[in-house]
């Protein structure tokens, strides 16, 4: 027998996949906390020494993944953005398909919409080419969350608060909004949150038209696309 043991290469993987796992989880942290977070806020929430923690932030921040402030706290850095940019352009590639087809079949325009922080950001648009008309509006279109169709159904992810409108409580018990003239004049929105399984990703499904008839018809095919697109998205 060896007096030299070989290395245990199965607890070296168990240890990396550890080391990335709270890299990871430390960047979602810190990029979900816009006012920031401390070494010791993040050692706290992994539930490690703050040495690890801090390790951990000086690796992310190698990487410009994050950066530390004035006041200590770290913030998402400039390397998000390209991440950012990645992550939309795959549920934009994975939705078009989906959107497209339910455009058509529902005749009105319809987008994949994300949650950005406050605001309710447009990830992909579909146009229908059933029709000789209809409403548009371009990708990275924004309005607060809590306004119009889509910003209510990105409400819904939120907690309960005492302060929710009876509107917002409607949208979480029937599963869908829909609003007239909200965000555009004239305009009828409809739109029915996804439910993925990672609970970060908060996105809606939404349609707009100036018929009424065309979006209380949309209900249940825009029910049908919001089931689809959780699977893909």
């Amino acid at each position: 027998m060896s007096d030299n043991p070989v290395p245990d290469k199965t607890s070296s993987r168990t240890t990396g996949s550890q080391t990335l796992a709270r890299g990871l989880t430390t960047l979602g942290l810190v990029a979900g906390t816009p006012h920031g977070l401390a070494v010791q806020d993040v050692a706290d929430r992994l539930g490690v020494q703050r040495t690890i923690a801090y390790r951990i932030l000086t690796t992310l921040a190698e990487f410009r993944l994050v950066f530390r402030g004035a006041d200590g706290r770290y913030r998402a850095g400039s390397g998000t953005a390209a991440l950012a940019r990645g992550y939309a352009a795959g549920i934009r590639e994975a939705s078009l398909p989906v959107l497209r087809r339910t455009a058509d079949e529902l005749r009105a325009t319809v987008a994949l919409i994300a949650a950005e922080g406050d605001d309710a950001v447009a990830v992909a648009v579909a146009e229908p080419q059933s029709v000789d008309y209809h409403l548009s509006y371009r990708v990275g279109s924004r309005n607060p969350i809590g306004v119009g169709a889509a910003g209510l159904a990105l409400a819904s992810f939120r907690a309960p608060s005492p302060d929710d409108s009876a509107e917002l409580a409607e949208v979480r018990e029937r599963g869908y909004a829909m609003t007239f003239g909200r965000v555009e004049p004239g305009a009828f929105g409809v739109a029915v949150p996804l439910r993925s399984a990672d609970p970060a990703m908060q996105l809606c499904v939404n349609l707009i038209t100036t018929r009424e008839e065309v979006a209380r018809a949309s209900v249940t095919g825009m029910l049908a696309a919001a089931e689809e697109l959780s699977r893909s998205v």
